[in-house]
């Protein structure tokens, strides 16, 4: 005798919001309808409803807005290992809104671990630079620059906020050629989180590298912090000879 599997009321709910969004063609950033409306529609309770959009706000299908409402997630912002460019510019003609705020920024010696990955002296000037990008106002990332300040001196009076740090480089006559990166996993702290809106100790994408100009001279030593939910890598493989 053949058993039916019985769907549990929180799998029901997520199944349906999403047969409702491809019914309505329902495209990025569109808003759902209110709660009652919804559990009226489908005989669920707001409890069950809720449990089933914080799981498709966690697998990056809804987002929501305090006292606004649920909306149709983007789908998850693709970059490329490979390319130079900075994020303004992987960002540029894909449709995505991208806003830039300036954590802080710094002035410091340079101690032995930069001295190394600048290829500087012990002691030279770094100039250093944090910012939090927003992906449709939505924090996906942290940047961490720090800037070979011999080669690009006055760099501190350019807004960050409204340039690109590559574009701003190339103003003053510097040309980001080619890097390297290492790409792990990292999990964040209390003051991460807190910028990136996510909980304290979630996972996120760790990259570090450098970044060179055409005359081989080393530009940045780079940080970053990439929210798994918002952003996918992708590479391209080469067979060698």
């Amino acid at each position: 005798m053949e058993r039916t599997k019985k769907v549990k009321p929180r799998d029901f709910a997520m199944e349906q919001i999403q047969w409702y969004i491809c019914e309505h063609k329902l495209g990025p950033h569109a808003k759902l309808p209110g709660e009652r409306e919804l559990c009226e529609m489908w005989g669920l309770n707001r409890s069950t409803l809720r449990g089933a959009i914080r799981r498709l706000i966690e697998e990056n299908i809804l987002y929501s807005e305090k006292g606004a409402g649920t909306y149709v997630a983007a789908p998850k912002f693709r970059m490329h290992l490979q390319d130079v460019k900075s994020t303004t510019e992987a960002f540029r003609g894909t449709g995505n809104f991208l806003w830039t705020e300036v954590v802080k920024s710094y002035f410091k010696d340079a101690d032995a671990f930069l001295a190394e990955r600048l290829n500087i002296a012990e002691g030279d000037r770094v100039f250093c630079l944090k910012r939090v990008r927003r992906k449709n106002n939505v924090p996906f990332r942290i940047e961490e620059s720090y800037l070979n300040y011999g080669i690009c001196e006055g760099i501190e009076e350019r807004s960050f906020t409204d340039e690109s740090l590559f574009q701003i480089l190339r103003n003053a006559g510097l040309t980001p050629d080619r890097g390297n990166e290492e790409i792990g996993i990292s999990y964040v702290s209390k003051e991460e989180a807190q910028l990136l809106g996510i909980s304290e100790g979630q996972y996120v994408f760790e990259l570090q590298g450098i970044t060179v100009d055409d005359k081989g001279r080393c530009l940045e030593f780079f940080r970053s912090l990439t929210r798994a939910d918002q952003v996918q890598f992708s590479s391209i493989l080469k067979r060698k000879g």
